[in-house]
């Protein structure tokens, strides 16, 4: 979801249902009635993350909370888990321009005592440069003021993506310091100087859009930094009126780009060695199927481990997104099934590393 600007009751629950008798409690709960509490049991996470957070089963679970509120963070989050019933592996947060990050919400969030959260921060560095000129230094002080920050307030792990969704930013045209190019030069260039001053903690992301228009562009392929300025790629994909379930929308094709196989397939392909995230994802309210946010959640329960590349999913929920409601409880149906989805064993199997 491009942003042009957005400000942001821990239960400390973390339940599911019980491993071994999973497949027959879980139809029982999805078809008792609106209402019906959920049977709640604890589970102790056995799982354990790498040094760029790769857990090693099952996927991070993770919201940008509440984004278009005007909602602290710190309320925003807390209201959410409160809302789903379950906590989150990763908070989603964005920042712009010369804002220094984490801000003190933030860190108090991610150094929870009861609950730590792995902050996934979302830095757009400037609206008034272009890439090829940051590339070429233009920000080079506004890097080395936030690298000093990083360096004295956060030596723990998060994970940092650049300018989200490049692609309908670009402007191909010669000279325009906006081309695909220069795009991975302005990111390798912020990457290694952040490092090259000290911050070694940052777990990079590249997050792409996920929109088979974008991908059949002559330079698509020419966003990609490079590997060893990258240890995640990320996709931005919603369900909006096209999209019927998970396999819909990490995979999205369209009739008129033939050749493109889909997002998920593709990063298969094209990086077979980096976790994939899906770093923002929404349900859009349909007026017309008041039942659909129920029944998608419901598929991601069913499809998610289709898809063992992908470790972290990081819900977009809000109610005033650009397109339309994501909020994940628009109807106590729709709540429900999030609920469940939250709970499920897929996505607690892995203990966030404390600080």
């Amino acid at each position: 979801m491009q942003l042009r600007g957005i400000s942001h009751k821990t239960t400390g629950l973390v339940v599911v249902a019980a491993l071994a008798a999973c497949t027959g409690a879980e139809e029982s709960s999805a078809r008792a009635p609106v209402g019906t509490p959920v049977k709640e049991i604890a589970v102790e996470p056995t799982c354990t993350a790498t040094s760029r957070l790769i857990p090693s089963c099952g996927a991070w679970w993770g919201l940008a909370p509440e984004v278009f509120t005007g909602v602290p963070v710190d309320e925003a989050l807390r209201g959410a888990e409160e809302r789903m019933g379950a906590t989150a592996d990763v908070l989603h947060v964005y920042h712009r321009g010369s804002e220094l990050f984490p801000t003190d919400a933030e860190l108090r969030l991610a150094r929870d005592p009861a609950r730590p959260r792995l902050l996934m921060i979302n830095w757009k560095p400037s609206f008034d440069h272009t890439w090829a000129e940051i590339a070429d230094g233009a920000l080079d002080a506004r890097i080395d003021r936030l690298a000093g920050y990083l360096r004295r307030t956060f030596p723990e792990r998060f994970f940092l993506t650049i300018h989200h969704e490049p692609e309908n930013d670009v402007d191909d045209s010669p000279g325009s310091g906006m081309r695909a190019a220069d795009y991975a030069a302005m990111y390798r260039h912020i990457v290694l100087r952040l490092r090259d001053r000290g911050v070694r903690n940052a777990v990079m992301v590249m997050t792409y859009m996920g929109a088979p228009n974008w991908a059949a562009q002559p330079w698509f392929e020419e966003l990609y930094p490079g590997d060893d300025v990258v240890d995640w790629v990320a996709m931005d994909p919603y369900a909006d009126d096209r999209v019927q379930d998970f396999d819909g929308l990490v995979n999205k094709t369209r009739e008129e780009y033939a050749h493109w196989p889909g997002f998920y397939r593709w990063m298969q392909l094209r990086f077979p060695g980096k976790p994939v995230m899906v770093a923002e994802w929404g349900v859009f309210e349909r007026p017309h199927d008041p039942g659909f946010k129920r029944k998608f959640y419901e598929s991601v329960r069913r499809q998610i481990k289709r898809y063992p590349q992908i470790k972290a999913l990081v819900y977009f929920d809000s109610p005033r997104a650009p397109r339309g409601d994501t909020s994940f409880d628009s109807n106590e149906a729709a709540d429900r099934a999030f609920s469940r989805l939250a709970r499920d064993p897929y996505f607690r199997s892995t203990r966030v590393p404390r600080p």
